[in-house]
């Protein structure tokens, strides 16, 4: 059966378990509201207190949000916060109940807390509506909401939900209760969702079609790479199964350098293709800012993103931002400073894989270095390997002139393997120009004088 149609199959399949369970706790939910305004205004009811309501049994539940809630032993409060957070994505007219008006005021209950989106029509919950309907007047239930809403609460660590406050000055139970994206797929697709690049995450997802074979490096270089994903595949064992978490601080920290174009790009994809994990190009230019505080802020976003994602950080052209400090003369200089100590202290505490690349280890701050478990020099290829790069780069649908000597060329003319991906770019364009595939020899020293031409060499 074809890959891709598994896949879409599994991911349906995923999809109709949630639907399924989210049902069910949604109809939960729902009467769990309804005793709560029964029991607020005195009226009868079968109740004495919402936690009587047995939830659904969850333990044997395949679906996607089943295994969260397992996963996190979530309680009924847990478990209602995190419905009423789901409930404006999946079932919004559940908390209709609410738009219910007070007729001595002519105005909503302020108890019930509340507010309205700019295009969706329904009630939006905030942390008020939460406590309304956990604790109505019970301050010591009240009060237990500070937890569940902390940053320390598994829902604040692994980003599964928070209060997003309008200003800081407003009450704390004010903000409206936002289910984060990642989460929000989770329980409707059944699948983690990857960030889109945007202002607020400005990295891109970094993949590629070719293989380790593809990649040509010295032996002992790729053996050192090697190491890297030595980490990713036995670093949790080496931490918490063989105890050395109390020595060896989590994550995994590289510098890649080298001149442009030898591989430093493609080998970063390789390793989280042949791991499994995701690998996010951080693009720079959105990350630093002349402002103060704008550079650590659009930063604290990337790893905050990342923390407990598993994913692989790829900093290309780090020297612009992980640069060396200078003297303190002026503010400028201090404000540069922070910057740096600021990004030196998150890549140190990212417990997943940060690897920075750049052309000149030199202007790297020594802070940064000492830190690296790995640093990794990505020299210019050897004739040899020249020779494999230009065998391997070009189509399997052309054919060499018989006056191109690659072997001759490798030796003659050192270029990096971008360079010569661009070379072979630029002759395969012109045998397809003039209705061939024929790459000719003077098509290949034209493209090699390109490549040069750009550094100010002459051929």
């Amino acid at each position: 059966m074809d890959e891709k149609n598994t896949d879409c199959r599994m991911d349906l399949k995923l999809s109709s378990d949630n639907a399924k369970t989210l049902n069910t706790e949604m109809q939960w939910l729902s009467h769990v509201i309804d005793t709560r305004f029964k029991l607020y205004w005195g009226q009868d009811c079968e109740y004495t207190d919402i936690y009587d309501i047995p939830p659904p049994d969850l333990t044997n539940d395949s679906s996607v949000y089943g295994q969260i809630v397992r996963h996190y032993k979530m309680n009924i409060s847990e478990r209602l916060v995190l419905l009423l957070s789901l409930a404006p994505h999946i079932q919004p007219h559940v908390l209709d109940v609410f738009y219910v008006k007070n007729a001595n005021y002519d105005r909503g209950f302020t108890e019930f807390g509340g507010v309205k989106g700019q295009n969706h029509s329904g009630f939006i919950p905030t942390g008020e509506t939460v406590a309304f309907v956990l604790a109505a007047n019970d301050l010591d239930k009240r009060f237990l909401l500070f937890d569940i809403f902390s940053e320390d609460h598994y829902f604040g660590k692994f980003r599964i939900l928070k209060l997003t406050t309008g200003h800081a000055d407003e009450p704390f139970l004010s903000g409206m209760l936002t289910i984060s994206a990642e989460y929000l797929n989770y329980f409707i697709k059944g699948t983690s969702q990857k960030p889109d690049y945007n202002v607020n995450f400005p990295a891109k997802r970094l993949e590629t079609k070719l293989d380790w074979e593809d990649l040509v490096l010295d032996d002992a270089v790729l053996d050192e790479v090697m190491e890297i994903r030595d980490w990713i595949e036995h670093g949790d064992t080496l931490l918490n199964d063989w105890g050395l978490n109390k020595k060896i601080k989590p994550g995994y920290r590289s510098l890649f350098y080298g001149p442009p174009g030898t591989g430093k790009t493609l080998t970063a994809s390789l390793l989280g293709k042949s791991t499994g994990l995701d690998v996010y190009r951080i693009d720079l230019s959105m990350v630093v800012s002349k402002y103060i505080g704008e550079t650590e802020k659009n930063l604290a976003g990337i790893f905050d993103q990342a923390q407990n994602k598993n994913w692989i950080l790829f900093f290309d052209e780090a020297d612009a931002l992980f640069g060396k400090r200078t003297q303190t003369s002026s503010s400028n200089d201090r404000h540069a400073n922070q910057e740096v100590s600021y990004l030196l202290q998150r890549v140190e505490d990212f417990p997943g894989v940060v690897i920075l690349a750049t052309n000149l280890k030199a202007n790297l701050d020594d802070a940064f270095t000492r830190r690296f478990q790995s640093m990794i020099y990505f020299s210019m290829p050897s004739p040899v390997h020249r020779k494999k790069l230009w065998q391997q780069a070009f189509s399997d649908k052309t054919v060499m002139e018989d006056k191109v000597d690659l072997e001759e060329i490798a030796e003659k003319y050192e270029l990096a393997g971008g360079a010569i991906i661009n070379v072979v770019r630029y002759c395969t364009l012109m045998a397809l120009k003039q209705n061939t595939n024929v790459i000719r020899n003077a098509d290949i020293l034209t493209g090699i004088r390109k490549e040069f031409g750009k550094e100010g060499k002459i051929v």
